[in-house]
């Protein structure tokens, strides 16, 4: 009896310890916060979709840059041959006919290839519309037409049309009420409701997506932009890998001077040679 009650507590001792030895469950696992819901999307009605695509003005997406000219060719053609039909004088017509000439070769030497070399259009009311090393490239036209000043851009991706930006003439605003306030609201008059953004009213449909920029501060001027939803994805892809990386700074300035801005333990030493280093990549030395 004496023993068997010595085995039991033994028992009884090791399954305690046994317990004690279990490992404790693990924390539940903490909770993932709720993926932000999608951007509601403000439907656009057959009607406003048909007349947002009349601001094609008879250009198609996918079209090569000579295909655009030609079609603009046309245009000037029929333009110039209602000016010729209306008057019988022969130096007149010959004026028009001139006028023309000049007019499809204005449009033609715009051409304009964003390949790193800068141009007059990088700082510009289309400044954010392209990008350079990315096999993009542009023309532009004013179209002056039905008492209107309005200029369109023609910006290519791989040599196909793929967006267009037009410069509209801002008497469409009055003149005390030049905001862009004023021109979402007659927007929407027009082409029905969009997405609204600052600085931005944006109509998608199935095919093609369009802005209403504000560029009245900067250019005292309003945008209307028109893109190929298909071309744009791959357009903003090759942008993205194509971006310059962060320019970092030059590694012997880095070498004598430290992030703090404190002077490296060799400073001293080196005497002017630092601050010539500085000197040469545009820095100021410091006072002695």
């Amino acid at each position: 009896m004496r023993i068997s009650s010595i085995l039991f507590a033994a028992m009884l001792a090791g399954g305690v310890a046994y317990a004690g030895d279990a490992k404790k469950p693990a924390p539940a696992p903490a909770k993932k916060a709720p993926p932000p819901k999608p951007k509601k999307v403000t439907v656009v009605s057959a009607d406003n979709k048909k007349k947002l695509a009349e601001k094609m003005g008879g250009f198609k997406f996918g079209m090569t840059k000579d295909e655009v000219i030609g079609v603009i060719s046309k245009q000037l053609d029929q333009k110039y041959d209602e000016k010729i039909k209306s008057t019988q004088d022969i130096t007149q017509q010959d004026r028009y006919r001139k006028d023309r000439k000049e007019e499809l070769a204005t449009v033609t030497q715009s051409f304009v290839s964003f390949d790193g070399k800068k141009t007059g259009w990088d700082v510009s009311i289309i400044e954010d519309e392209f990008a350079h090393h990315t096999e993009e490239s542009m023309i532009e036209r004013w179209e002056n037409s039905n008492g209107k000043n309005e200029r369109r851009f023609f910006f290519f991706f791989g040599n196909k049309l793929w967006k267009m930006f037009i410069s509209l003439d801002v008497s469409i605003l009055p003149a005390d009420k030049k905001s862009f306030d004023e021109f979402q609201k007659v927007m929407v008059s027009q082409y029905g409701d969009g997405d609204v953004d600052p600085g931005k009213l944006t109509w998608h449909t199935d095919d093609f997506d369009v802005r209403a920029v504000d560029k009245l501060k900067t250019y005292d001027a309003l945008g209307f932009v028109l893109e190929d939803n298909k071309a744009k994805k791959d357009v903003e892809a090759i942008r993205e890998a194509k971006k310059p990386a962060k320019q970092e700074t030059n590694a012997v300035i880095n070498a004598v001077v430290d992030k703090d801005g404190k002077d490296h333990p060799d400073v001293k030493s080196n005497g002017n040679a630092v601050d010539d280093v500085i000197n040469a990549n545009g820095g100021t030395p410091k006072k002695k």
